[in-house]
């Protein structure tokens, strides 16, 4: 395995007097596409917005590219990681305009060349001036996708990106995911409940139940000889909570 871009050491998250996660040990390898698994409310969302520095666990210890992240982590390490909501929210404006809006913010060049380019990428080149407001949740969801790849961040997070899609967006996003990785090395971790997905996209994956790491092994191994037995009820497809 690669060099851990994170490492999470006894990492807890509490709201009110409720642990929603709590991780005894979780590296992400630098270059991997890891798939978190797991029932709805098992925390999974909770650890994408603590790996996207969006808020600090309540205790742990969370580093990223060797370095201890602080309560506030500063503007340098964010920007190397970008996320991407389960339902996305668009400004108002064009498709354009959303993909190229963080260019702007960075005071970059060439921006409308590059948003072109990413919303090329994502089959909606027809769409470029379209306004946001009328688009499908399928091309939503692709926008939103290529906002976040034309940033070319070290780190994509994805919460449930292909949830409720017909299966071309499915497709369509998967290999974009596929691609991003292969060609820059992107670190992609990605929250699903669809274990095909995982079984297809992931170098390994990680199953979350009731807030705690269960397991999280290289992928065939975590579908075909998963060490734990709440892994192998939840691979056949048994209610585990």
């Amino acid at each position: 395995m690669n060099e851990p871009i994170y490492r999470l050491r006894d990492v807890c998250m509490r709201y009110d007097s409720r642990d929603v996660l709590q991780l005894s040990t979780l590296d992400v390898a630098r270059g991997e596409v890891l798939c978190a698994v797991g029932p709805s409310g098992a925390g999974k969302s909770t650890l994408l917005r603590i790996l996207g520095m969006l808020e600090p666990p309540t205790s742990g210890r969370v580093s990223f590219a060797g370095q201890p992240l602080p309560a506030a982590a500063p503007l340098e390490l964010r920007r190397q990681v970008t996320m991407v909501f389960q339902r996305p929210i668009l400004l108002h404006g064009t498709a354009t305009y959303n993909v190229a809006y963080g260019l702007k913010l960075r005071g970059e060049r060439d921006t409308a060349n590059r948003a072109a380019q990413a919303i090329e990428r994502v089959g909606l080149a027809h769409l470029a001036h379209a306004h946001a407001r009328t688009l499908s949740g399928g091309e939503m969801q692709r926008v939103a996708l290529a906002r976040a790849m034309v940033l070319e961040p070290d780190v994509l997070l994805l919460d449930e990106p292909t949830a409720s899609l017909d299966p071309y967006n499915v497709s369509l996003i998967e290999s974009i995911v596929t691609d991003l990785n292969r060609e820059r090395g992107t670190t992609v971790v990605l929250v699903t409940q669809n274990i095909f997905q995982a079984r297809r996209l992931a170098h390994r994956v990680l199953l979350v139940l009731g807030g705690r790491d269960v397991e999280v092994a290289p992928t065939e191994r975590f579908f075909e000889s998963p060490s734990d037995p709440r892994t192998a009820a939840f691979v056949r497809g048994e209610m585990v909570y």
